[in-house]
């Protein structure tokens, strides 16, 4: 059969003509010729530039759905650009002013996004600009800090806390840095001379230290030779534990090392000191329960009733006492303190005996009492007076002078009573 003559394919913006002319139809009306199509029938032509059309729609529609998202980015406008350009020299079939109007709403909802994405810059801006300000400000404060730990960490957070911030403009940003970076470099310097003079105190401290072992090690190492030498050494080591504590500290390690020689060398000294000691104090039981015997003997004289005898007594007993010798350590300050205390009774009595006799005290209690006597027979003579004349208001004066004279002279006669015992 003979092929079907060509027919014309149309739609509503466009057609092929049976030459395979194309065509596509403007908003006013007329036609602009797009291309030639010869592949095909006419129909087909029609359908491969409307397909064409649907492309750049569906360019359009993808553009728009990122705008109205918020994700148009910042090359939304050469987008619009460059598909503005497509759709008015498009050889495609379809309503391309809609789509060229579409664009221009979509061009007013970028530029809605530019304005919105400027001033959320310019906020941010102001944000980070307080934000680095406030950092700056910290470590400004911080520079002068001498807690060399917790201030090195809060400064290295304050440098990420920067890096988490976004930048200002060139210059304004490069101020507040430099501010930053000088006052972290003035604390980096006055904490590297703090440990350089630590390290130099140190260093003097281990110097000292090694001097006050070898002392110790020496002491230790001295022969004893008379009992005095112990306790001569022990006040030694006692001086130069004090100087340890003075001498400041070493590095760890070189002070542990050191402390556990000096520390030997104490140890050492003080256990031979006691060992020596309870040897002799194992000789001075027999002393004390010597004077343990004199203690009884010494306390036969309490409480003190003849003054002389207890005196004698105790004078016999305290020259014994020396010569019966050391007595153990635990037991000197019982046994001493109680002989002590007879010594202190008999001392009293003593004192007391002596204010008893006192010449010059029992003279003036003579005195009073004679002073006493004179001045209540006054006032007897007196109220003996007044009563002869009357007067009641004499009388009572009289009277009350009497009466505290008498209390007065029974306590003068009581105290020289004392001296006549």
């Amino acid at each position: 059969m003979p092929a079907a003559p060509a027919v014309e394919a149309k739609s509503s913006w466009g057609r092929v003509a049976v030459d395979g002319t194309v065509f596509v139809r403007t908003a006013e009306g007329d036609e602009r010729e797009i291309g030639n199509w010869a592949a095909g029938t006419p129909a087909e032509g029609l359908a491969f530039y409307q397909t064409r059309f649907d492309g750049l729609r569906t360019k359009v529609d993808l553009l728009e759905r990122r705008l109205r998202s918020d994700q148009g980015g910042k090359d939304a406008a050469a987008t619009l650009a460059e598909l503005r350009g497509a759709i008015t020299d498009a050889h495609a079939i379809g309503d391309l002013a809609a789509l060229l109007g579409r664009l221009d709403a979509l061009e007013q909802l970028a530029e809605q996004r530019r304005a919105a994405r400027k001033e959320a810059r310019a906020k941010e801006l102001v944000e980070a600009a307080e934000r680095k300000e406030h950092i700056v400000a910290e470590a400004e404060s911080l520079a002068e800090s001498g807690q060399w730990k917790s201030t090195g960490e809060r400064l290295r957070a304050l440098v990420e806390e920067w890096k988490a911030v976004p930048r200002l403009d060139r210059k304004a940003d490069d101020e507040l840095w430099n501010r930053f970076a000088t006052a972290r470099s003035a604390f980096a310097k006055r904490r590297k001379a703090h440990f350089a003079e630590l390290d130099s105190e140190r260093e003097a401290a281990r110097a000292r230290k090694e001097e006050l072992v070898e002392q110790a090690e020496e002491l230790a190492a001295q022969p004893i030779t008379q009992p005095t030498d112990w306790a001569e050494n022990a006040q030694g080591f006692r001086d130069l534990m004090a100087s340890w504590k003075k001498a400041g500290h070493a590095q760890r390690d070189v002070e542990d090392k050191l402390w556990v020689r000096f520390k030997a060398a104490q140890d050492g000294f003080f256990a031979a000191r006691n060992a020596d000691l309870d040897r002799r104090d194992t000789g001075f039981k027999e002393n004390l329960a010597r004077k343990e015997e004199l203690l009884v003997e010494a306390k036969a004289v309490l409480p003190v009733t003849d003054l002389k005898a207890a005196k004698s007594a105790l004078r016999a007993v305290q020259e014994r006492w020396e010569d019966v010798g050391p007595v153990p350590r635990d037991a000197k300050s019982r046994i001493e303190g109680q002989l002590r205390d007879v010594e202190r009774a008999v001392a009293d009595a003593e004192q007391a005996e002596w204010q008893r006799t006192n010449p010059e005290a029992r003279a003036r209690a003579e005195a009073t009492v004679r002073q006493l006597e004179a001045s209540l027979e006054k006032f007897e003579t007196e109220l003996n007076k007044a009563k002869a004349a009357g007067n009641a208001r004499k009388a009572a004066d009289a009277e009350a002078a009497i009466s505290a004279r008498r209390e007065w002279l029974e306590q003068a006669q009581s105290a020289l009573a004392e001296f006549t015992r």
